[in-house]
């Protein structure tokens, strides 16, 4: 999803081109993370495993990211940013590839941390190497940047159903494989080198770490970011074995366009910054969060139409609160806010991760209801969480 947004400023007089360049890159680097939940009933299946199983083995990816996301927010002003990003996304294909041929699901998981550390690697420098390049405006950079990074949940998922039908669930991460060939080459074409800027201090970012994490602001924060990826992971990767099954009993491609219910919010996600403006945090958090709420509601009627209505609320207000939350991280961090992101990005990540394990344990063992039921606690504790939020806070 649009982690560390924060750090994005626009680029002076941007160009339509250039909007799409920021989009198309944001697109290719995190196509791989969401994919692979369109095909999870073809992969439990495959793999003869419980929903719950496959769904902790596929989002494992983002134990990877976590891990990458503080290493790379400590070490990231060393490093040559085009450079870095090229070989990031290069190396990530290595075990995209290699998923085609995973023999069973210790390997998978295995092959999606490691997909994890280098996804987590190139997002962190790319966002980096834009902030440098950039002025003052963020409005411009900032929705070309959310634009792309929700199409990868959208296209990514419907690419990889579709891709699957044609040469099956394993297969389809060749596919995905030659996608990240294709992000180094664009990188590597249509990006500017930048000089890194070394640290002034070889322990300075565990300083830094314990400075944020002593702020009780950013620590709210980072409980937000924890819980709202805990929240939709806990969704997304079970509600496909829920529409291939009756009373729906969804096709894998029906599957795979079910989520076009992520195209409103490439709308709604890239005015987040706007509202937040004006009307502050603590109202734009709680205020999204109830979108999804309703949402998920609507997720435990027997009806298709229901149920897709209400995946377009649980991706509408989950996607915005988080455009704020990443934002606000941005706004309240005293000093080396690459820091902050980068602890905010880890706190976010673990939290798909957790929500995979505890929602799939509730989906396998007392169902969808007691599934949706623990998204919506995560969710609503979120809300309390952001109605807490200011927009600055005092020395």
């Amino acid at each position: 999803m649009n982690q560390i947004v924060a750090r994005v400023v626009a680029l002076p007089a941007l160009s339509p081109a250039r909007s799409l360049l920021i989009a198309v890159i944001g697109f290719l680097t995190l196509v791989d993370l969401f994919a692979t939940q369109a095909i999870l009933p073809s992969l439990a299946a495959e793999y003869d495993v419980t929903p719950s199983e496959i769904g902790v083995a596929a989002n494992s990816t983002t134990l990877g990211m976590a891990v990458a996301g503080l290493l790379v927010g400590a070490f990231s002003a060393n490093i040559e940013r085009k450079r870095a990003i090229t070989l990031s996304l290069l190396t990530l294909s290595l075990p995209t590839a290699l998923l085609a041929f995973a023999p069973d699901l210790t390997v998978f998981a295995l092959l999606r941390v490691t997909q994890g550390l280098f996804m987590a690697a190139a997002f962190t420098l790319t966002l980096t190497h834009l902030a440098e390049r950039c002025e003052h405006r963020t409005a411009t950079a900032l929705a070309a940047y959310v634009t792309g990074v929700v199409a990868s949940n959208l296209v990514g998922r419907l690419t990889a159903a579709f891709v699957a039908g044609l040469i099956g669930a394993s297969s389809s991460f060749l596919f995905f494989a030659a996608l990240n060939v294709a992000g180094a080459l664009l990188v590597a074409v249509a990006l500017t080198r930048n000089e890194p800027e070394p640290m002034s201090g070889g322990a300075r970012f565990w300083s830094a770490w314990a400075r944020h994490l002593s702020q009780p602001a950013l620590r709210r924060t980072f409980a937000i970011g924890f819980l709202i990826l805990f929240g939709f992971i806990g969704v997304f990767t079970y509600v496909g074995f829920v529409l291939m099954r009756p009373p729906h009993a969804l096709s894998m491609g029906a599957l795979g366009l079910v989520f076009l219910v992520f195209a409103p919010s490439m709308v709604t996600t890239p005015v987040a910054g706007r509202v937040t403006d004006r009307f502050g945090p603590a109202i734009t958090v709680p205020a999204s969060l109830a979108i999804a709420l309703l949402g998920l509601l609507l997720l435990l009627l027997p009806n298709l139409v229901a149920v897709l209505a209400g995946m377009t609320l649980v991706g509408i207000g989950t996607f915005f609160a988080q455009a704020v939350a990443t934002g606000h991280v941005g706004r309240v961090a005293e000093g080396d806010k690459a820091a902050a992101s980068g602890l905010y990005l880890s706190s976010y990540y673990c939290g798909g991760l957790f929500g995979a394990a505890a929602i799939g344990q509730l989906f396998d063992r007392l169902g969808w209801f007691a599934a949706v039921a623990g998204v919506f606690a995560a969710l609503g504790m979120a809300a309390v969480l952001g109605a807490g939020l200011v927009a600055k806070v005092g020395k």
